[in-house]
């Protein structure tokens, strides 16, 4: 009797050649709808699954494959002579070969105004029904759900007349990751749709888009995995156009560098190093924006990561050039800027889509055990309701200062302190146990630039003496969240030495 396999794929890439190669190997083809149109139009003998199952298709296809006919003869052992004896009293024959993949969901619900019908329509009962039922029997029938492993199978079954069993087994492995994955868009859209916050299950899923050398260390091992649905202002998304792959500590320190500009809409230059900015400048120009930027800390910047927010033009890629920088990202690059920046070899290039708006996601944490989820810090001056907490207005320029400030120290671990004047950050002090520490590391560096300038903080001030600091290193305005129970020592601090405070009624912790 000959083996039989079963075809049904929503993705028709390669699977017409596949069938040829299979009929030649002396495979009976099984298959259904579109696929079995297909094939028989590029001469491949078919069965249909009517023809198998005694039934037609009905329910406008949602139910053709769902048989005894076709189920039982993916499940039997055939080395179990009881399945054996059952199958003959049935009539069944063993199913030896699944090639399945799919309806398009995932494509389907990223259409512009897709309907709930048309998503629900697009959920496949019968795919993932045939691929589960034959992925479990894995010890006697291989399941193929992936083009990409054709070539391997087909070349197994030349070589021995069978798929090798590490190989099915790793088959079966793929398919249920793949249902997995599947069933997790579905639930994520179902869930979103009927307006559950708090499920009682959370599902996730990611694509793995590359392996890395290693991971924070040389000593650990690591990967990279994209959200199939997630934003397309990401690294995971990113265009490189020259240097070495990226690393696990290039891609996190890139995605910093990624969520700091994104709060600026003037060009602007921001500089990272371990996931904290190091600079951030704005300008009139990029090159400008830039300048004030590597300004800001040139020690700092050196083996560090620039996003610039415009596209990086001749002069501005020069003044790139200099320095020793891991990775650049810009929407684009002019032709002039590239040569100069791809003649040194290593450089990383990035484009991503600065006019595509960010999505807003979900950020996760694992800690030993389980994770964290919670929505993304996406609240901006434009949210918050600034209240002027002491005597003093600020000036027109202390305003730009300290929005600067806020946008930059959002981004800051905590307890974070950033000073700022009205186009560039001058000192930050970062992921300190106590915010004085962080004020007094931001002062440190601004240096005698801290005269006249603002300062931004992530949180309140439990007390009075951060102000304090602040006012010996000449600070003029302040900008924080406000709500301590001793908020008015600090106001009475501040006005004693003249400062203007912001209050802005949200903090920004960063852990």
């Amino acid at each position: 009797m000959k083996k039989r396999a079963l075809i049904s794929v929503s993705d028709k890439s390669g699977v017409v050649e596949f069938a040829k190669e299979l009929e030649e190997l002396g495979y009976e083809i099984l298959s259904t709808g579109g696929t079995k149109r297909i094939l028989k139009e590029n001469g491949v003998e078919v069965i249909g699954v009517e023809d198998v199952t005694g039934f037609p298709e009905i329910l406008e296809g949602r139910v053709k494959t769902l048989h005894p006919n076709i189920h039982g003869g993916l499940l039997a052992k055939r080395d179990d002579e009881n399945h054996q004896l059952q199958l003959e009293e049935q009539g069944i024959q063993g199913i030896d070969l699944v090639c399945v993949n799919l309806y398009p969901f995932q494509q389907t619900i990223v259409k512009p105004n897709v309907s709930v019908e048309e998503a629900i329509e697009n959920i496949d009962i019968g795919g993932p029904t045939m691929l589960r039922a034959a992925a479990k029997n894995h010890q006697y029938v291989t399941v193929v759900v992936d083009a990409l492993d054709y070539e391997e199978v087909l070349a197994q079954l030349k070589a021995s007349g069978e798929v090798l069993g590490e190989k099915r087994r790793k088959l079966a492995a793929k398919v249920f990751r793949h249902t997995a994955a599947y069933d997790a868009y579905i639930a994520d859209y179902m869930t979103k749709i009927s307006g559950e916050e708090n499920p009682e299950r959370f599902t996730v899923t990611y694509e793995l888009k590359q392996s890395l050398r290693y991971g924070e260390n040389p000593h650990q091992k690591a990967e990279f995995y994209r959200q199939p649905l997630g934003s397309e202002f990401s690294v995971a998304t990113a265009r490189q156009l020259h240097g070495k792959e990226l690393s696990y500590n290039n891609i996190n320190d890139a995605n910093a560098a990624l969520q700091i500009i994104k709060e600026f809409t003037e060009p602007t230059a921001v500089a990272v190093k371990h996931m904290n900015p190091c600079g951030v400048g704005v300008g009139e120009s990029i090159e400008e924006a830039f300048s004030k930027a590597y300004e800001a800390d040139s020690t700092s910047i050196f083996g560090g990561i620039v996003a610039l927010n415009r596209v990086v033009d001749e002069e501005t890629a020069k003044k790139l050039h200099k320095i020793f920088l891991e990775i650049v990202i810009a929407p684009a690059f002019t032709e002039e800027a590239l040569e100069i920046l791809t003649s040194k070899k290593n450089i990383r290039l990035l484009t991503v889509p600065f006019e595509t708006e960010a999505a807003i996601e979900r950020k996760l944490s694992t800690v030993e055990g389980g994770l964290l989820v919670q929505d993304d810090d996406t609240y901006s001056l434009e949210d918050a309701d600034l209240r002027v907490a002491t005597k003093r207005e600020p000036t027109e320029e202390e305003w730009a200062a300290l929005k600067l400030g806020w946008k930059v120290v959002k981004h800051v671990k905590s307890n974070a302190i950033v000073v700022t004047d009205d186009k560039m950050t001058l000192g930050v002090g970062a992921g300190q146990m106590n915010r004085v520490g962080a004020a007094k590391i931001a002062f440190e560096q601004a240096g005698e630039k801290a005269k006249g300038s603002a300062m931004a903080s992530d949180a309140f001030f439990p007390m009075d003496d951060t102000v304090e600091a602040a006012a010996k290193a000449g600070i003029t305005a302040i900008i924080q969240p406000g709500g301590s129970i001793r908020d008015e020592d600090s106001i009475k601090k501040a006005d004693e030495h003249g400062i203007t405070m912001v209050f802005t009624g949200i903090r920004h912790f960063k852990h």
